[in-house]
């Protein structure tokens, strides 16, 4: 996978995992949301939306709302998924909040399905360890 093709990659699924946490902490996303959350232009969001549009991964309604289709929740959930794994992973092992969620961030998009099923099989140990 080219470098170009893979930052595209990762900045789609950073959209897709936003739209959906905004849509869990708003109920209602608008791209201005989106701008405010990621700490992005207007205009850099406003082509974004486009690309996820074109990819099927959102719709637009004409109030401006943002909805996720089922390609695009699936996405975005697998994404979150590995964020919050991976940052809840590094925080077990002793890193601090903030670069936890720094590192997972940078780790999600690259990470295979391998290490990724491995570290989710540890951390839910963890977890079953820590209740009993």
């Amino acid at each position: 996978m080219s470098y170009i093709k893979h930052r595209s990659d990762e900045s789609l699924e950073d959209y897709l995992e936003t739209i959906l946490s905004l849509q869990k902490k708003l109920g209602q996303v608008r791209s201005i949301d989106i701008a405010n959350e990621m700490n992005f232009s207007k205009p850099s969001v406003s082509v974004a939306m486009k690309n996820l549009r074109e990819k099927k991964y959102i719709t637009m309604a004409d109030d401006g709302f943002i909805t996720l289709t089922e390609s695009g929740r699936k996405r975005a959930e697998s994404v979150m998924e590995r964020h919050t794994i991976l940052s809840d992973w590094l925080i077990s092992l002793g890193v601090s909040k903030e670069t936890a969620l720094a590192d997972a961030c940078k780790v999600e998009h690259d990470l295979s399905e391998e290490s990724f099923d491995a570290i989710k099989h540890s951390v839910q140990k963890i977890i079953v360890s820590h209740r009993g």
